[in-house]
């Protein structure tokens, strides 16, 4: 799931520059309105991707760093577990009121899987 947004948000990104190269050389109405409205569906197909990750409880903290935290339990405390592209599993964790940077290697103790969060093993569905 993460994958399809990296990739959509590329296409924008790629739309975006083909329609600056448009506006640049003076090209015609038509194609500027052609290249806008094909934008605007890849805007709109990037969001709904991303609110279909994140109505799966997962939160995207980054798209540009590939970063997502799952909300979870850790000795009855609120915590996120905490992924990063190129990490093959879940293996850190943070407080609630810390970010990236905050993050601890996670003990697999003191995670109950399921319970009020997303369990771990969960991650490579939605990868």
């Amino acid at each position: 799931m993460f994958a399809n947004i990296i990739a959509q948000k590329n296409q924008v990104v790629a739309i975006q520059e083909k329609l600056q190269m448009i506006i640049d050389s003076g090209s015609d109405f038509q194609q500027f309105i052609k290249k806008k409205q094909e934008l605007n569906a890849a805007v709109s197909n990037l969001y709904n991707a991303i609110e279909q990750l994140e109505g799966t409880g997962v939160v995207i903290k980054s798209v540009d760093e590939g970063l997502l935290d799952f909300p979870s339990k850790r000795f009855n405390e609120e915590v996120w577990l905490c992924w990063k592209v190129g990490e093959d599993e879940i293996k850190f964790w943070h407080a609630k009121d810390e970010g990236f940077m905050g993050r601890k290697p996670l003990v697999t103790s003191g995670f109950p899987a399921g319970e009020n969060g997303i369990d771990p093993s969960e991650l490579e569905r939605l990868k």
